[in-house]
């Protein structure tokens, strides 16, 4: 094997866009060294915010390939025993003699059949195809054209070098030729730096103040901001998504510590975070658990004057922080104002977000009731300022921090904690939140938005989901599996039928449960088993899946299961049939029926569902030495009843018939 290097060199890339596409990028290229039959092995890629950087080892030459090569049907390419144009054509096309000539079956006609090995082309021969083919597939989202050029890719390609061993492979990408020659850091040299050979590439790198492996860059970020929480004693809050950002963005990393003017400290920590982390990638630093009026930036320059670059930073935030300090005081001055919502137009077919509102309400003060909650006044307060703040100026500035920036607002009106807390989390989808106002008031938000949309046909799609409406429902079960509280959710659901254009309740109601999947990483037949028994309680719903999954951990749980399944195929319609005890008389149903009676159920489900199973040899020896179908009707609907009165027990958690033997999870 060879090793083989490709460096593709761009423009700037921008981090989100690549960063989604980055954990796709090695197999991509796995599948386009495999589709042209090349062996590899060891592919590492690697990146900077200029370039893509493949190694890997490889055969010089591709594989073999066989070509099966089909011609016409036996009796067409014969005629009086001898080849006919079609068979003369055939061995032309294949390159063959008729000696070489053989048959093969397809489709029920013997046709002519040749196999050929294809010989592996050279690498050389194949990269030019591998690198478009490689490069067409990536997908950033949005894609540019430059110069003249037809063909488009998130930014320019300034360079390409593809080499095997220490030897140029004559290559071409987007009318780029490689070359052995490649970029340094800004601060060393506009212009491309020659090398001959792979180690010389990775040392020109290295002495040009490029560190090619992310890991690397990740850990001289971590370690710079390490230094720096010793030496000030201060924390930095590390966010992933803008610590993967900054590494995408660096050649060269370096930290620095910058501060802003105490004055702006009266602001809500969330939007100094906010301005701080969106506008210029500055992780926020915290002193004595608050926040300080500290920043950490990244820089992505050695330049000796790090003064210089730190006081312009700080030049750039305080101008960020003053926008915001305005927005803060205006909005505090005017309060939040719920009334400008009458004007603010929800949905065209729904009305203004007022209206949505007060539906909220509506459905708020039903669920109160349902989950013990007596505290009207701070439900109508909740729900009434909840999306209040989207006519602030600060929400103008910052949409992200909805809800968050109106828990202020609101608190500085005098509300309670409760209700600050309630508009704050009322856009948690990942955590449950932490009061029960607060989580009424999400049930009472999300159950408006899906009855709303339903009732105008607005649902999924495939895929698409503009509206999230799949997250809400999720979101949904998860409040309520939280509170506990057993309901029938199709007939709360009818309560509400009044606000509402009439829509299919049961649709929607399908559409939430089927939210199950979603929750539970296990084997899918398992909830569509709990599904099938159409109960509307999801807490019930839970608590069955549950049973289930702790079923499935026993190692002969598919022996168990395969008996029960035995005793639904057999009840039917058994329903409505009473065992008579006096009525038995073979020794194994007068066991059955005594091991039965002798449970003890309690209101534990999985504890139920154990007992019932744990009958499972008694059940075994019943359909060994029983015949139900006997020409007695009585004695066969009693033995009916006797297997419905022990399988009614599983049949009210799940439908076993639609349980599959493959693994949990």
């Amino acid at each position: 094997m060879r090793k083989f290097l490709i460096e593709i060199t761009t423009e700037e890339l921008p981090a989100i866009p690549f960063l989604k596409e980055e954990p796709n990028i090695k197999d991509k290229l796995e599948v386009v060294l495999k589709a042209n039959n090349i062996e590899f092995s060891n592919l590492e890629f690697l990146y900077t915010p200029r370039r893509f950087v493949f190694t890997f080892k490889a055969n010089e030459r591709a594989n073999d390939s066989v070509i099966e090569l089909i011609g016409a049907p036996k009796e067409v390419a014969y005629k009086d025993g001898k080849l006919s144009k079609a068979g003369e054509s055939f061995l032309a096309k294949a390159d063959i003699s008729e000696n070489e000539l053989s048959f093969k079956e397809i489709k029920g006609k013997v046709c002519l059949y040749v196999e050929k090995i294809e010989k592996g082309k050279l690498f050389s021969e194949l990269i030019n195809d591998i690198l478009e083919s490689f490069i067409t597939s990536l997908n950033f989202g949005k894609s540019m054209r430059w110069g003249t050029n037809t063909f488009s890719f998130i930014r320019p390609i300034t360079g390409l070098c593809v080499m095997m061993d220490d030897e140029l492979i004559n290559a071409s990408l987007f009318n780029i030729n490689s070359s052995k020659s490649t970029f340094v850091h800004r601060n060393i040299s506009m212009d491309k730096i020659s090398f001959n050979t792979q180690d010389e590439y990775f040392k020109t790198l290295k002495e040009g103040k490029v560190i090619l492996n992310p890991k690397d860059r990740l850990e001289i970020i971590l370690s710079e901001i390490r230094n720096i929480e010793k030496l000030w004693n201060l924390k930095a809050e590390i966010d992933e998504e803008l610590l993967a950002e900054v590494v995408a963005i660096t050649e060269y990393p370096s930290a620095l510590l910058g501060s802003f003017d105490k004055e702006f400290l009266q602001v809500a920590p969330e939007v100094i975070i906010t301005s701080m982390k969106e506008n210029q990638r500055y992780f926020a630093v915290y002193k004595d658990n608050s926040l300080s009026n500290n920043f950490i930036t990244i820089t992505n320059s050695f330049n000796p004057d790090l003064e210089t670059i730190k006081k312009g930073n700080e030049k750039v935030l305080r101008a960020r922080l003053s926008d915001a300090l305005f927005f803060w005081e205006n909005d505090l001055k005017l309060g939040l104002q719920p009334e400008l919502l009458n004007n603010t137009i929800y949905m065209q077919e729904l009305g203004t977000i007022a209206q949505k509102e007060q539906r909220e309400e509506e459905i708020a003060l039903r669920l109160a009731k349902l989950f013990a909650y007596e505290n009207t006044k701070n439900i109508k307060d909740a729900i009434t300022l909840s999306k209040a703040d989207l006519r602030t100026q600060m929400v103008g500035e910052f949409p992200e921090l909805q809800g968050i920036v109106g828990s202020y607002y609101a608190a500085n009106m005098g509300y309670s904690s409760e209700v600050c807390t309630a508009i704050k989390e009322q856009y948690l989808y990942d955590v449950i939140p932490s009061t029960k106002l607060s989580k009424i008031v999400i049930l009472a938000t999300r159950l408006d938005t899906l009855m709303a949309l339903f009732s105008i046909n607005k649902l999924p799609s495939g895929n698409k989901d503009p509206y999230a409406l799949r997250r809400a429902a999720l979101s949904i079960i998860k409040i309520l599996i939280d509170l506990g509280v057993k309901f029938n959710l199709l007939d709360l659901l009818n309560e509400f039928k009044g606000l509402y254009k009439d829509y299919d309740k049961v649709k929607l109601l399908n559409f939430i449960t089927d939210r199950f999947n979603a929750l539970y990483s296990v084997n899918s037949s398992f909830i569509k088993a709990v599904l099938n028994v159409n109960n509307n309680d999801l807490v019930v719903i839970d608590e069955n899946i549950k049973a289930l999954i702790n079923l499935a951990k026993d190692k002969d749980y598919e022996s168990k299961i395969s008996t029960f399944k035995r005793l639904a195929n057999i009840i039917k319609d058994s329903k409505d049939l009473y065992c008579d005890e006096s009525k038995l008389s073979n020794e194994y149903e007068i066991k059955l029926y005594k091991a039965y009676k002798d449970i003890s159920f309690s209101d534990d489900v999985s504890d139920n569902l154990g007992k019932i199973f744990a009958l499972k040899p008694i059940i075994d020896e019943f359909f060994d030495n029983v015949m139900i179908n006997v020409d007695d009707l009585e004695i066969k609907n009693n033995r009916l009843a006797l297997v419905y009165s022990i399988y009614k027990h599983i049949a009210c958690v799940a439908d076993l018939k639609e349980v599959s033997f493959d693994s949990i999870v």
